[in-house]
């Protein structure tokens, strides 16, 4: 297994114990970071400490302040902050289980994949993950890493598992604050059919391999051409609203549309790109 894991302990299920060990199941270093330099020289530029009334100060002189008020703020030192750190007790206990889909998505934080560490650990690691894909529940278990508790839920995947981070109950919005202005109005029944329809001939199965991150893509297309002396200007039209009075119109329009694109798509034959002109 090439990458390190995330955090390694034991799974426990009443009294049925396994080691078993996390890994990040999602990675960023496909994104473009950029460094902020100097205009003229191009340097790299150090971000210094500044206060508005010293000027630089040295990072040692630093501490951490917790602002209860605007421009007010409660400083703890570290010692401080390291006594109410949750000690990490290496068990992922296993506490409800629950129906998949009664679990908010707006709860579902970060992906790992959970494996039984060692073989030693096959054994029970598989009589839970198949009793879970036999019940059809995810589990519900607290892990503490990085000096934070977090609560998991772990389901079966293939001959492994996946465990979620969950958001805790603070960090999800309320979407009655943001939907409550949103008058509770059925449109036009006939227009619902028709978008239902629209909604039939674009349907199929997701593949993520189709859909990349356009933005990135231009980016390293950008960084390419400029590595060989060239510029290039990437530009992205934006559709324009749909007016209320021409919705019915748009719609239908959208339905022939749907349908003759699919048949587009199978038919036509692939044309050769136009030449490309050389910007100055």
């Amino acid at each position: 297994m090439a990458s390190r894991p995330t955090w390694q302990g034991h799974l426990r299920l009443s009294l049925v114990t396994c080691p078993v060990a996390l890994y990040t199941a999602t990675q960023t270093s496909g994104e473009v970071h950029f460094n902020l330099l100097h205009k003229e020289t191009h340097n790299r530029v150090r971000m210094i400490p500044t206060d508005p009334d010293l000027g630089p100060v040295e990072r040692s002189d630093l501490v951490k302040g917790y602002e209860y008020e605007k421009d007010k703020y409660i400083v703890l030192s570290q010692d401080e902050i390291d006594e109410v750190r949750l000690e990490s007790t290496r068990t992922i206990d296993i506490e409800r289980f629950v129906e998949a889909d009664g679990i908010d998505r707006l709860y579902w934080d970060n992906p790992y994949f959970l494996v039984p560490d060692g073989k030693l650990a096959l054994e029970a690691f598989t009589v839970i993950r198949e009793a879970m894909s036999k019940t059809g529940q995810l589990a519900l278990g607290r892990v503490v890493m990085h000096q934070r508790e977090r609560l998991l839920a772990i389901e079966p995947r293939d001959t492994g598992m996946v465990a979620w981070s969950l958001r805790s109950h603070q960090e999800v919005r309320a979407a009655a604050d943001f939907f409550d202005d949103i008058p509770d109005k059925r449109p036009d029944a006939q227009m619902i059919a028709i978008a239902e329809k629209i909604i039939e001939q674009q349907q199929g199965p997701f593949d993520p391999s189709q859909f990349n991150d356009r933005y990135e893509d231009a980016l390293r297309a950008l960084i390419k051409e400029k590595q060989k002396g060239k510029g290039r200007k990437v530009t992205v039209t934006e559709p324009e609203d749909t007016n209320v009075v021409d919705l019915m119109e748009a719609l239908r329009n959208s339905l022939g549309k749907g349908g003759a694109s699919k048949t587009a798509a199978k038919k036509a034959p692939a044309k050769k790109p136009a030449p490309r002109k050389k910007s100055a």
